[in-house]
């Protein structure tokens, strides 16, 4: 191989000279937080590691902190990844990777030690002079994990963190654009088309492009809330409360909204675990929503019956009939079962849990993204069908008729026709 030949595959390997302008990191040095808001499979990962490494062999960082919203999705992505850190270093150079110890250290000294958003206390007491977090958006405690992160970002002369995220219209994610030291960098899942599939510009983008989902997922967008919805995201956000602190429940309930069809176009089948706790509160615990067969969603809702030691399975009838309550039979014939049968339109169904809602008395424990993007744009007039905020209008139905105070709904607003109970 000729010098030249070397030359020219070291620089294809160069980061700096690969890399869009874009994923570089910011030339203005005022910035604390480097905020990437981007659509999927635009390079997120990629930047987040090749920032990491340029730190490290620099000797810029001796102490670095990587958060994720699972400890699976910073093994998986960040550290393991196609694009993640070990991906981005030479065999050379290799770090020495410990699972176990949840700890990257390299040659030169310098630790990399992983964090998960699920046990945010963790973040007590470790130093760093840099952090990664990656995909803020979709932790179910966002808020905390970002303020115990930065508590413990103290470490040598300038300390910094990168924040690489979808992006959804978060309190926190609001609080930094707005800040004058996080420098906001946003792109769209087009910004990388070079270095994507064929197969999924077309079946992905194509399919996507220009609506709601697209605009958030594929082009980065933070959006609004839709004037018209009966829920808001500020709304949702006021009353959330993390998993740990989850009261007791007095009754739980999991909810299901068949689809009448399984393919590639077909809805998919909402099915969410409510409960109710002495205060009379409902809480939103689990949405397990998704496209199966109707074995796989009845063996998914009996499986979450029995983790939850839930009440009873709530069903929708007007889809599929007895079908339904036969297919979970099948699978487990002593499962207690109570049919739904909604005879009105879904906003009518939905308009008194949104006053629930309002009155601060409904909690979703952590966070439940494509639930809420349901919730924060359905409106009147929609042919949309929202499977997972039907089953979650179902449960917490259910819930507020059982018992009497502030839970207790007037068998006369059924007797009217718009649900029945069976």
């Amino acid at each position: 191989m000729s010098i030249f030949q070397r030359l020219a595959e070291v620089l294809s390997d160069d980061w700096s000279v690969r890399a869009r302008s874009e994923q570089l990191p910011p030339i203005d040095d005022a910035w604390n937080i480097w905020l990437i808001l981007s659509g999927r499979a635009w390079g997120k990962t990629r930047t987040g590691a090749e920032w990491v490494k340029s730190l490290i062999i620099s000797e810029q960082a001796r102490r670095v902190a990587f958060i994720g919203p699972t400890a699976a999705d910073v093994r998986d992505t960040m550290v393991e990844g196609e694009s993640g850190l070990l991906s981005v270093c030479s065999d050379w150079d290799r770090p020495l990777y410990e699972p176990s110890k949840r700890r990257v250290t390299f040659k030169n000294g310098s630790i990399i030690t992983l964090f998960s958003a699920e046990e945010p206390n963790r973040l007590r007491g470790p130093q760093h002079n840099f952090i990664w977090m990656d995909e803020l958006a979709a932790m179910d405690n966002a808020m905390d994990v970002f303020n115990m992160s930065m508590f413990g970002l103290r470490l040598g002369k300038k300390p910094r963190a990168l924040i690489t995220t979808t992006p959804r219209p978060i309190k926190i994610l609001k609080e930094l654009i707005a800040r004058p030291d996080v420098h906001v960098t946003k792109g769209k899942t087009s910004d990388n088309a070079a270095n994507l599939a064929p197969t999924f510009l077309s079946a992905i983008v194509s399919r996507y492009e220009g609506t709601r989902l697209g605009r958030q997922e594929l082009d980065g967008d933070i959006l609004d809330d839709n004037p018209g919805a009966l829920w808001s995201r500020d709304l949702i956000e006021k009353t959330r409360i993390p998993k740990a602190e989850q009261p007791e429940m007095t009754r739980i309930v999991v909810a299901i909204d068949p689809a009448v069809s399984v393919s590639e176009t077909s809805d998919a089948t909402g099915i969410v675990v409510a409960g109710k706790c002495r205060n009379r509160h409902g809480y939103i615990i689990e949405d397990l929503s998704g496209k199966y067969s109707p074995t796989e969603w009845a063996r998914r809702a009996i499986a979450a019956y029995r983790e939850h030691r839930a009440d009873r399975i709530i069903y929708e009838q007007n889809q599929g009939g007895d079908m339904v309550a036969h297919t979970l039979r099948m699978v487990d014939q002593s499962v207690p079962l109570r049919a739904v049968h909604a005879s009105r339109g879904k906003i009518v169904r939905a308009e008194p849990i949104s006053a629930i809602y309002e009155q601060h008395k409904v909690h979703h424990v952590g966070c439940f993204p494509d639930l809420e993007d349901e919730m924060c744009s359905f409106e009147p007039g929609t042919k949309d069908s929202p499977d997972r905020l039907d089953a979650m209008v179902y449960a917490l139905t259910d819930l507020q008729i059982s018992g009497p105070g502030p839970w207790k709904i007037d068998y006369d607003f059924w007797s009217r026709g718009y649900m029945k109970l069976d």
